[in-house]
């Protein structure tokens, strides 16, 4: 005989609960027919546990009931992955009677007295165990742990760690819970989803385990990209657009009735932004106080998201009011951000002021901050303005403080190009006399305009004198022939005097 009593369990299941003591109970059944048997009852580790009774007697064929108690109450279950194990030995004791000391002793001497019976694992189970190891600071190889403690847990207790494993952006455990049945549309007791704590976690595996699992959305009452947007996580953005599709509404609005748009704008987060916008974010939208993205980020002084919105907005946004009656200008002015005023005002006003030859106003502007170089919706700069218009003292005064002469517009055009579609000699005059270049081509892959584009401007074509080997006038010499050679009867017919003078390149 290799043993004389059996466990009726292969292991014991000890339910921890915080702050608690923590027993198990569990039974033995003596095998022998006419012969009682003492047992004793030991632990891996003592100082962990202990038994209600160590030392006992059990009659012929009896069976008794154990009790494992966990010493002392903790708040985190001792976890370890080589568990703790309940060691059975036995003897027989022909008497059936003996005290305790004489129990000890006996087991205390080593021999063939004593028999190893069975060695019982110690499982830790239960939602605390499961609790425990969502702590990042455990590094225990968990499964076998997690398994154990999962199968010990009922369907709302489940369902209340994956509250926690969303929360804590733990995918391994999140997808345990789920597999044992935990309801995945559950919230938690701020009426927050798994999905919106997912997010909150930052861990996108998570989110991207919930969208798969079935996880729904409800656009009247999440607000997913809104909490993203204010994250900066574009790829978490990125995974509840493509997760859901046309299930997510890019534009759902917060209860002020702002949009995620308007959450980046605030902070500045411009690749959120642009990709909300790719996404059909509208970037028009107003709250319930009128405010539009380009008035959140005015207010904030956050450059790079105006400047970005500016490009995208309907040209009215920039001149909206909100229900003060504030453009994004006003909000800019209000909060001290001067570094928008001329993306958001000035640069009009020097624009305007290019435009009618307010040399005033255009002074005025300059002195206050606005930017010499600075366009419009077009890609216009006040030069390019104020060379269409013919405001020769508009273009002196810019090209004197630092107008760059060749930059091109959103068309490929610079202002000498709009100054002699224009007509407008003494402009395109001045701004070559400035370095401007007559060889620049524009989007069209045209160097100048086409001679065919100035036939509308009412002058007769010129005839050049020959010269050999010379190459024909460009188009900016034709268009500005008929005015020049009566400017400067010097140089007559002459190709290559004009070429001279005005240092103007052959096509």
């Amino acid at each position: 005989m290799d043993r004389l009593v059996k466990p009726d369990v292969k292991e014991v299941n000890l339910t921890f609960t915080r702050g608690q003591k923590c027993s198990a109970t569990f039974r033995l059944t003596n095998l022998m027919h006419t012969m009682s048997v003492a047992v004793s009852l030991t632990t891996t580790d003592p100082s962990l546990f202990s038994f209600g009774h160590p030392f006992s007697i059990l009659p012929p064929l009896s069976t008794s009931s154990f009790t494992l108690l966990l010493s002392q109450p903790s708040d985190h279950p001792p976890l370890s992955t080589i568990p703790d194990t309940i060691l059975v030995r036995s003897s027989m004791l022909p008497t059936g009677k003996a005290h305790q000391d004489d129990l000890r002793r006996l087991f205390s001497k080593p021999g063939s007295h004593v028999f190893k019976d069975a060695t019982i694992p110690i499982s830790f189970v239960g939602p605390d165990v499961v609790e425990a190891l969502l702590s990042p600071s455990k590094t225990l190889e968990i499964a076998f742990l997690l398994s154990k403690a999962i199968a010990w847990c009922d369907e709302s207790q489940l369902t209340s760690l994956l509250i926690s494993a969303s929360m804590n952006g733990n995918s391994y455990i999140a997808s345990a819970l789920i597999e044992a049945g935990a309801e995945l549309n559950s919230r938690d007791s701020d009426g927050q989803s798994l999905l919106s704590l997912a997010i909150r976690s930052g861990d996108i595996d998570v989110l991207q385990l919930l969208i798969e699992s079935g996880c729904t959305i409800d656009n009247s009452i999440d607000l997913f990209l809104h909490d993203a947007a204010a994250m900066d996580r574009v790829d978490l953005i990125e995974v509840l657009c493509l997760g859901f599709g046309d299930n997510i509404d890019v534009n759902s609005i917060d209860s002020c009735g702002r949009t995620a748009l308007h959450v980046a704008a605030i902070r500045g987060h411009v690749d959120v932004l642009r990709f909300l916008v790719s996404m059909g974010g509208d970037p028009d939208v107003a709250d319930c106080n009128g405010w539009t993205p380009l008035h959140c980020a005015s207010a904030e002084g956050q450059g790079e998201a105006v400047e970005f919105l500016l490009t995208k907005c309907s040209t009215y946004v920039k001149y909206a009011l909100t229900k003060d009656g504030k453009t994004a200008f006003a909000v800019a002015v209000d909060k001290g951000h001067s570094h928008l005023y001329d993306m958001l005002h000035l640069g009009d006003l020097l624009h305007r002021a290019a435009r009618i030859d307010d040399v005033h106003g255009m002074k005025n502007s300059l002195a206050e901050g606005a930017k010499v170089n600075s366009r419009d919706q077009n890609g216009w700069t006040p030069l390019h303005r104020a060379a269409f218009k013919g405001r020769i003292e508009s273009v002196k005064l810019l090209l004197n403080h630092g107008a760059q002469v060749d930059l091109v517009d959103d068309a490929g055009y610079t202002p000498l190009h709009r100054a002699v579609e224009a007509g407008h000699v003494q402009v395109a005059l001045c701004l070559i006399a400035h370095g401007a270049r007559t060889n620049v081509k524009n989007l069209k892959g045209e160097q100048g305009l086409t001679p065919a584009q100035f036939k509308g401007l009412g002058r007769p074509r010129p005839t050049f004198a020959s010269h050999s080997g010379q190459p024909k006038p460009n188009s900016i010499a034709l268009a500005l022939y008929p005015s020049i050679s009566n400017g400067y009867p010097s140089t007559g017919n002459d190709v290559v005097a004009l070429k001279n003078l005005f240092k103007i390149r052959g096509k």
